[in-house]
């Protein structure tokens, strides 16, 4: 295993000097990028992932093709480079397939996190939701790979035959790549994955015979569960591995390290407010305990909660033209996450809802109310974490972290200090470092958001959303 290496500000690197390429194996889209021995990213290259079909409930994509354009962004990101710099992948959390081991082609479409068809078994396993929260840190949820893979097995009493006996492979997205670019001989994932399929004991670090049973996933067909970094795996390539992290787990790390002081917040194709566990402490009120890497000290924990699909709420929306002076101008409540709440409330029953009619509404009026629902999520998740630990700064970062609007909006509401990342691409830096092996000194350059022209309404209507949010939660919705 490769232990860090602080780099002293004052040692800059040679000119065209690469630590590593990172990749970053995005829902929307798939990115790479280049880093020297100071953490700065460069050739940066971005490729729309394939479309998502999404019809009653579930969402897939042509996993084959997720592979190829990854590919092509890796060559293109190396264009030029004579250089083979160490590898760091970051992967969408939960999203898999299944695969022929001979053909190597795949047998299923890529399930994305958001395909609900789990939804039976997680109603099957209802009794049993407080003893696999107790194991994995997480909810009870359809988004995840387990209940998927029962309801597959289910329908499909052969697979698991075909499964036991290696004729055919399960995994995420991390394990498909790694098994095509190693020519079969490596199926493994690392426990920031493992830990985000309900089938892994964040506390053992391993595949738990428990949870198997319950979701009736034969231990066997899973990969072996490695830790984050020193794969140092020679790929076809000719690159070589050497981490591996679910996304959100690279962006705290670039971000914030284990700063249990702060709380990080990611604001793209999904959201999440995060900040570090110390050791020992476990989440509370129903937030996700995130397994976030393990490297050659014991594994590092996070608490975190989430919002999403909010990039495809808003997508119809001009949200870039809004402006702080245009949010609380209505006493029209909102909930801006399609595919239904994330952490701490995991209800797919409230999505993308309005507490009244919205016809009469123009479409920058519309985005306003996303973009308060929005606002109003993170500062209370932002809220709930100081209440239990002070915080001395909130981050922000991501794509949707650039409009004006959530940057004032969540700035005045919360009682923390906010400020933006300037590098906005925390997932590709953090996988950097850790193939790199290096703890960069400097990290990402901060910007305090400074509110110049107060909403002295968007903090009393926020004081009434949460009211009215506590209420909604009691209501089942037909």
């Amino acid at each position: 295993m490769h232990r860090a290496r602080n780099i002293p500000l004052q040692q800059l690197p040679e000119r065209g000097m690469i630590a590593a390429i990172a990749l970053d194996l995005g829902t929307t889209s798939i990115k790479a990028a280049l880093m020297d021995p100071c953490g700065n990213l460069s050739s940066i290259v971005s490729r729309p992932a394939p479309v998502i079909n999404g019809q009653q409930g579930r969402y897939e994509s042509d996993a084959l093709q997720y592979a190829e354009s990854v590919d092509a962004v890796l060559a293109q990101c190396l264009a030029g480079t004579p250089s083979k710099p160490p590898l760091g992948l970051c992967s969408q959390r939960s999203s898999f397939l299944i695969w022929d081991t001979t053909s190597g082609q795949p047998v299923t479409p890529l399930i994305s996190w958001q395909d609900d068809r789990g939804a039976n078994c997680c109603d099957r396993l209802h009794a049993s939701a407080g003893t696999i929260q107790s194991l994995t840190g997480l909810r009870l949820t359809p988004y995840y790979f387990a209940p998927k893979l029962n309801v597959l097995l289910q329908q499909n009493p052969l697979w698991r035959k075909k499964l036991i006996e290696s004729e055919w492979r399960v995994g995420t997205l991390d394990t498909f790549l790694i098994w095509r670019w190693t020519n079969q001989q490596h199926f493994i994932t690392d426990v920031s994955m493992a830990a985000r399929t309900l089938l892994m004991d964040i506390h053992q670090l391993q595949w738990s015979e428990d949870l198997c049973r319950l979701f009736d996933v034969p231990r066997s067909v899973l990969p072996e569960i490695q830790p984050s970094t020193g794969f140092n795996l020679p790929l076809s390539n000719r690159l070589t591995l050497q981490a591996s992290v679910g996304d959100q787990s690279a962006a705290l790390f670039a971000s914030l390290a284990d700063n249990r002081s702060e709380a990080l917040v990611n604001l793209g194709t999904g959201g999440f407010v995060i900040r570090s566990l110390k050791s020992g402490e476990s989440a509370f009120n129903g937030y996700l305990q995130t397994l976030v890497c393990q490297t050659d000290q014991p594994a590092h924990f996070a608490i975190e909660g989430t919002l999403n699909s909010i990039a495809a709420a808003l997508a119809p929306y001009p949200v870039k033209s809004c402006t702080l002076q245009e949010l609380a101008i209505s006493d029209i409540y909102c909930l801006a996450e399609p595919s239904g709440l994330g952490a701490p409330y995991f209800r797919s029953d409230w999505g993308l809802y309005f507490s009244q009619a919205i016809t009469h509404l123009n479409q920058q009026q519309v985005a306003s109310l996303l973009l308060e629902a929005i606002i109003f999520r993170v500062t209370r998740i932002v809220e709930e974490f100081h209440r239990h630990a002070p915080l001395s700064a909130v981050l922000l970062s991501g794509g949707l972290s650039e409009l004006p609007c959530l940057q004032q909006g969540i700035a005045q509401c919360s009682s923390v200090p906010v400020f933006l990342l300037q590098q906005k691409e925390a997932s590709l830096q953090g996988a950097a470092i850790l193939a790199a092996g290096l703890t960069v000194i400097n990290r990402t350059a901060r910007k305090k958001i400074m509110v110049e022209q107060a909403n002295s309404k968007l903090n009393e209507k926020y004081l009434h959303w949460k009211q009215w949010l506590n209420v909604l939660l009691k209501i089942p919705r037909s």
